[in-house]
């Protein structure tokens, strides 16, 4: 029984962040020891080869990243115009070192995590009124279930290159979204324009970035002007200062050269903006549908009644669920939009990323909005109300429904039959089955080829083995593939083919 008492206390109190922030270290442990094993891949070669060459010549880390810099306005003036995204990407830290690469996961997991639960738990305390401890736990455990079922794994975490453009754009994002938004609860002028300023600085890199954080960007930016114009006028001015300085970089970054040169070789064909916008809407309901698996939902029931508790304790008022459920929906769908509006498709693994981790800490806000809705309206006289209903499940058994949806989650978790399913457990059965230990030593193989100097002409042999996690493409048999080309000029070879490819 006192066993059972505790279970049903499980995400209560000062022990409950500690216990949930444990869950998600120790599932992440896994990701990180699988990093151990990552290497220098795609599009790292291409944007790191002249950081590289100087590198190799100089020595000088300075040296290195003004020629990253001139690079990067090579690439404005000839192919895009993501001048932050591109200046990050040519200084991939294997230029410098190959062997580094484990300090990918390391800068990917840490910026994101560590952002998504800044904003998760502002916003949870902040606007919706809730106590510390259980914003905390619900945002650890939204982290929990993201890193579990992300969308792309390699893309999202182990990939350089990718993740660089996508995942630490989005990141920085959300530190800036927490500065702007404290500037609007700050209580002194100081503390306000320190956040300001730091978040002009911010919006300027988030505007330098890809075009689907930078576009969710300028439309959250603009609804908190129109709010702090409405609300909370004497603030206005440190909202406006970052969403002018953020609106400028994003101007920069759309107007490059470079993005009508890519556009006139491109053979993909994006629709209509109008299209690109209706599809957007359509689009968002059908991810946030793949994106809710069962795990996912054992996840919500075991905190439901923390949110309901915390919604029910808040002295904010929630008059308007429709209207924040519709924005929430429709800054989702904007995220769809660049990318059907430049390619005519969505779906792109690595951009799906920072939409999946968008759409869950939208859906935790909206969810405690309409509780807190649900639990703050007065009742009619002799109304029978589903929500008294379920105020009083929540209050007699809510606990054991916390309880039982957590075991269910831990078993689904630990013992899903395809071990693949769940990132933590797919990197643990790699490093169990020595699979990620055989790769890394066939990259290191492939390595001292490249860097073999009496070696024009280089032939690898296939991967004996691969981490399922690492789903990136191997080289082609056909010396004149796309990537063979790639990984021949970083490393000035005449050629270099895959014996036989594999995967």
């Amino acid at each position: 029984m006192k066993v059972w008492e505790k279970a049903e206390n499980f995400l209560d109190g000062r022990r409950a962040v500690v216990l949930t922030a444990g869950l998600l270290l120790l599932s992440l442990l896994p990701l990180f020891l699988l990093g151990r094993y990552n290497v220098m891949c795609i599009d790292d070669y291409d944007y790191g080869r002249r950081v590289h060459d100087v590198w190799l010549a100089t020595g000088s880390f300075s040296a290195s990243a003004r020629e990253a810099w001139r690079q990067n306005m090579d690439f404005y003036r000839d192919w895009q115009g993501t001048y932050v995204s591109c200046f990050l990407m040519a200084m991939c830290p294997m230029n410098f070192r190959y062997e580094v690469a484990w300090l990918v996961p390391i800068l990917t997991i840490g910026m994101l995590a560590v952002s998504t639960f800044v904003l998760g738990r502002h916003i949870l305390i902040k606007w919706l009124g809730c106590e510390r401890q259980g914003a905390s736990v619900a945002a650890l455990l939204l982290l929990f279930l993201f890193y579990q079922v992300i969308e792309a794994p390699f893309e999202g975490i182990y990939w350089y290159n990718g993740s660089t453009h996508y995942v630490l754009m989005q990141s920085v994002w959300f530190f800036l979204l927490t500065l702007v938004s404290e500037t609007l609860w700050a209580e002194g002028k100081g503390r306000a324009a320190a956040c300001c300023a730091a978040a002009a600085i911010l919006a300027v890199i988030v505007g330098g970035g890809n075009l689907v954080t930078g576009l969710q960007a300028e439309i959250v930016m603009a609804f908190l002007v129109l709010y702090a114009l409405y609300k909370k006028r004497n603030k206005i001015i440190y909202v406006i200062i970052p969403f002018l300085a953020g609106s400028a970089g994003f101007l920069f970054n759309v107007l490059a050269p470079g993005n009508s040169a890519r556009a006139s070789v491109d053979v993909d064909e994006g629709y209509s903006a109008i299209k690109s916008i209706i599809l957007s809407f359509y689009n968002a309901p059908v991810f946030a549908i793949r994106w809710t698996p069962v795990f996912a939902v054992l996840v919500w029931l075991a905190l439901l009644p923390l949110l309901w508790r915390m919604a029910k304790e808040s002295k904010r008022e929630f008059p308007h669920p429709i209207w924040v459920t519709a924005g929430a929906y429709c800054v989702l769908s904007a995220m769809f939009t660049p990318t059907l509006f430049a390619v005519g498709m969505v779906g792109l693994s690595r951009v799906d990323n920072i939409i999946q981790i968008t759409y869950y800490v939208a859906a935790l806000a909206v969810t405690i909005y309409w509780l807190g809705f649900l639990t703050h309206r007065k009742q009619e006289e002799n109304a029978g109300s589903a929500a008294e209903a379920l105020g009083v499940f929540m209050e007699r058994a809510g606990g054991r429904m916390s309880a039982v949806c957590l075991i269910l989650l831990l078993a689904v978790w630990a013992l899903t039959a395809d071990k693949n399913t769940y990132t933590s457990v797919s990197a643990v059965r790699s490093l169990a089955k020595g699979e990620a230990r055989t790769f890394y030593e066939d990259s290191m193989e492939r390595y001292a080829l490249y860097t073999d100097e009496e070696l024009t002409d280089v032939v690898v042999s296939p991967y004996r083995e691969k981490p399922y996690l690492f789903s990136f493409d191997d080289l082609s048999e056909d010396p004149e593939n796309w990537l063979n080309l790639a990984v021949a000029r970083y490393y000035h070879k005449n050629s270099v083919r895959n014996a036989k490819s594999t995967f």
